[in-house]
């Protein structure tokens, strides 16, 4: 069981900036994928950013060049940073980490984005 511990959302004026950990107690950490989910009110979860063991990215089309997303193995955890926010950014942000056929979920961490 790998424990994804997300952290670092709040409430925002548009234009603002937040940026996400999501602290990982895994010793395997660097083997595995990351990803950030998002999950708006009434909405389906859905893939905002990846990034692969081997440092490459993947963004959706809505976020590209605002958000960036990060790893640091040596501390197990993973970044999203998200710049130049709008109000359709708030939702719950999670972290999923996956490897060799297994998926680790965060709790959550709540993006608000307002003025």
């Amino acid at each position: 069981q790998v424990l994804l511990v997300e952290s670092g959302g709040g409430l925002v004026q548009p234009g603002g900036s937040l940026r996400l950990s999501c602290a990982a107690r895994e010793i395997f950490f660097r083997y595995y994928d990351i990803h950030w989910y998002r999950q708006a009110p009434g909405k389906q979860r859905d893939l905002v950013a990846s990034i692969t063991p081997a440092g490459i990215e993947n963004y959706v089309d809505s976020v590209k060049g605002r958000f960036t997303i990060a790893r640091d193995n040596p501390t197990a955890t993973a970044y999203l940073q998200m710049n130049n926010l709008k109000p359709e950014d708030t939702a719950v942000y999670y972290c999923k980490a996956t490897w060799k056929g297994s998926t680790y979920w965060g709790q959550g961490t709540q993006v608000t984005v307002s003025s």
